[in-house]
């Protein structure tokens, strides 16, 4: 690549306007950055007379993929229209033609993955894909790159903005979840339909790329155990918020004795963790090294110029590489073995909220059946419930899934408890 690297972009919606703004105003540091100019000759776009927030040439807009993928004089391909098909396709086709490709499609990276970066190396290209995960945080290179000399034991982190939004407004100005999602979708924080935010999947998807990367097993989105934000209540905030916790949707990636979990669930975090403190539509990543024990990585998760900026890393990686002839040698392929915890081999604290019989040795029984299921109890909280019943709350010391998922199933047997209202996973603290 030399004097003008020509690129073709498909997507012209947020991150697509986000990254022709960027190459547009700054060709003076890339230029110094690569040694090369670098232009959007083409703009593949589904609907040609949509009104768009920047200008574009109508000559650079086109319908036709083939006009991207067949051009020879375009090196490098963006992708940033999202979805798993044709995108997938598309990019297949352009490896096959010797093009580079950067994304931002954390959906395709969690489902074909493999397939894209063993295709981009068999034909000598490269695949790179910051933007998929955290917006603006360069969390993927430093994954890579920055602890290519430590063992990464654990991951975990805030990693949708939108789920971020609705529980930090929930918790600090005390409104339920459907009044904060309708005010997110507004704001154009969440989709009009927000099934992929509010239920967890998007971060899932992340969080599959994030171990990925940081394990070096090839993770799928569906080895992902996953629960989103929409049955949380400000019931279950307040009582959080009294015992010393703040709800965010976690990620939580770990590896012990080479054997993987993950998950991405409304967890209540203690408030001493600086996690506790991400708010509104902010990203954070936790990264924990054998070596370099505990790192945090934090900033805007989203949005036409943070994602675009990212990409734009990647595309000066891209020309980087070519300058160097070593397109195509810095995949991270998975080497080791998928070994994915089993629930006995899964151990946190939990918060579990119970409608019982307010009577005397209620506690005692369930603590007994907790001791059966070798469990301890670490915090209890309990509140009137009506005229006969009372809410308990319960913090357990860390005891395993498979125990914790027995309890629950037993103790909605005992006569004294008339339901189960939540439980929820706990994270830090002493």
């Amino acid at each position: 690549m030399n004097g003008k690297v020509k690129i073709g972009l498909m997507g012209l919606g947020t991150v697509g306007t986000g990254v022709v703004r960027l190459v547009e105003s700054f060709q003076e540091d890339l230029f110094k950055q690569t040694g090369s100019s670098l232009e959007i000759s083409r703009i593949l776009i589904k609907n040609p007379d949509k009104k768009r927030s920047i200008y574009v040439h109508p000559d650079k807009l086109t319908t036709n993929p083939d006009d991207l993928i067949y051009d020879d004089e375009i090196e490098v391909v963006i992708e940033v229209m999202g979805g798993i098909e044709p995108a997938r396709t598309y990019i297949l086709e352009a490896f096959e033609n010797g093009k580079h490709v950067v994304t931002a499609n954390k959906d395709l990276l969690a489902a074909h993955g493999d397939e894209l970066l063993r295709k981009a190396a068999e034909k000598g290209c490269d695949l790179f894909y910051e933007a998929s995960v955290a917006g603006g945080i360069p969390i993927l290179k430093t994954v890579v790159e920055g602890f290519s000399s430590d063992r990464i034991t654990q991951i975990m982190g805030i990693v949708n903005g939108t789920t971020n939004y609705i529980l930090t407004k929930m918790t600090q100005e005390g409104l339920p979840f459907e009044q904060v999602l309708r005010e997110a979708q507004e704001l154009g924080y969440a989709e009009p339909d927000p099934t992929s935010d509010v239920e967890g999947l998007d971060a899932a998807r992340k969080m599959a790329i994030l171990a990925t990367l940081g394990f070096h097993v090839g993770m799928k989105w569906d080895d992902v155990a996953c629960k989103g934000i929409s049955e949380v209540t400000q019931e279950d905030i307040r009582y959080g918020k009294q015992l010393g916790y703040t709800m965010k949707l976690i990620g939580i990636a770990k590896r012990d004795d080479d054997c993987v979990e993950v998950s991405v669930e409304p967890t209540f975090v203690a408030n001493s963790h600086p996690i506790a403190n991400v708010n509104d539509v902010f990203n954070a990543v936790y990264v924990y090294g054998e070596a370099v024990g505990e790192t945090m990585f934090y900033g805007p998760g989203a949005g036409e110029l943070p994602t675009a900026t990212a990409v734009l890393s990647d595309l000066v990686t891209v020309v980087k590489n070519s300058k160097l002839g070593i397109n195509g040698r810095e995949m991270a392929f998975p080497y080791h073995e998928k070994r994915l915890k089993s629930p006995e081999q899964i151990f946190a604290k939990y918060f579990v909220r119970l409608i019982v019989q307010d009577e005397s040795g209620v506690l005692a029984r369930i603590a007994k059946l907790m001791a059966e299921n070798e469990i301890s109890l670490e915090k209890v909280l309990q509140e009137p419930y009506g005229k006969e019943d009372a809410e308990l709350i319960i913090v357990t010391h860390s005891a395993s899934k498979a125990s914790i998922e027995q309890f629950l199933e037993e103790v909605q047997e005992l006569h004294i408890v008339k339901e189960l209202k939540s439980c929820y996973r706990v994270e830090g603290g002493e």
